[in-house]
């Protein structure tokens, strides 16, 4: 597996990472927990480094899966959770707090169920307009000279978000959303990366199973997965954004390989500070994806990435109205 380094910060990772998101969380059922944490630790053996996490999801029970996972390999991984919302109330965010002595306190319970003695990255899940960034940085910058982070992270965070945190504990990772099906960050977010010397980790670099060529018009998900709520996954937008899958599929085919495994390559060699976290609960899929690591795209085959895409217009919105209002841009 080849590593990569988030930013400036030091901070190593293996290139594709493994979201756990939707083992606990928010694509349908909860998962088998012995078979995850057989999938976590098979990703250990195939190289992968970097596991993300958040309090919020389930909420606790991925962060729980994840300790027991990876607690035996402790030292040959970063792992990565997240604080911000309020998770009093069982199966909802509650709201957003990053109030300072919630931060605090998320730490102290996600180190239990962590099995941990540090968290590697500590993100803010969604910027909290009550609470100034300022105090969010300084909060985390505590922690980390307590011992108990390695470093910060934000999460959807817009540009002066950025920049402010990052004048008062250095930002060494920004997660948000990226992929050929949202491709939004390029016009500001990178360019503010790359000059402040921050890491960028993907998520849903997959666009949710979508650029798999997996999902079409007549998919139909579980009740209780969340994307029957995305405007962009509704039967209609699916169809009209096939287009952009057959694109994948093309260059795929020439490549002898599979519409995932292009559009991750895709991410990766857009900058070599970008480390993807692409998500799954079966094994194929995560070897499946881990062979993107060794896809190479000529310079050649991402102009026709390029052009193509150029004349592709995305269908629907990536959240509800609800979700968007949490997203800071």
């Amino acid at each position: 597996m080849k590593t990569r380094q988030l930013g400036t910060s030091g901070l190593e990772v293996s290139a594709l990472g493994l979201g756990c998101m939707g083992m606990s969380h928010g694509f349908g059922p909860a998962a088998d927990t012995r078979e995850m944490v057989k999938l976590i630790r098979t990703a250990v053996e195939r190289g992968v480094t970097f596991f993300d996490t958040a309090e919020v999801y389930g909420p606790f029970t991925n962060e729980r899966l994840v300790g027991e996972a990876l607690e035996p390999l402790r030292d040959q991984v970063v792992i990565a959770t997240k604080f911000g919302f309020n998770t009093t109330v069982p199966g909802t965010g509650g709201g957003l707090n990053s109030r300072p002595e919630n931060i605090r306190a998320v730490a102290e319970a996600s180190l239990k169920r962590l099995r941990t003695d540090r968290i590697d990255l500590f993100y803010q899940h969604r910027v909290d307009p009550s609470v100034p960034i300022e105090d969010v940085a300084g909060t985390v910058k505590d922690l980390i000279a307590e011992g108990k982070v390695k470093h910060f992270g934000l999460s959807e965070a817009g540009v002066q978000i950025i920049r402010r945190a990052h004048a008062v504990q250095p930002v060494t990772a920004l997660q948000s959303e990226y992929s050929l099906f949202w491709r939004e960050p390029e016009a500001e977010i990178l360019p503010v990366l790359e000059e402040l010397g921050i890491g960028f980790v993907p998520f849903s670099p997959l666009g949710r199973g979508f650029l798999t060529g997996k999902i079409d018009e007549h998919t139909e998900f579980d009740k209780t997965d969340f994307r029957n709520t995305l405007p962009r996954f509704n039967p209609e937008n699916r169809k009209a954004n096939q287009a952009l899958v057959d694109l994948l599929g093309r260059i795929a085919h020439a490549k002898q390989a599979t519409p995932a495994q292009v559009a991750l390559a895709w991410l990766l060699a857009q900058k070599p500070w970008i480390a993807p976290i692409p998500g799954t609960t079966k094994l194929p899929r995560l070897e499946e994806n881990l062979g993107a690591v060794d896809l190479e795209l000529t310079a050649a085959d991402l102009r026709h990435i390029e052009e193509a895409a150029a004349h592709i217009t995305i269908q629907g919105e990536r959240y509800s109205p609800a979700a968007q209002q949490m997203i800071n841009r």
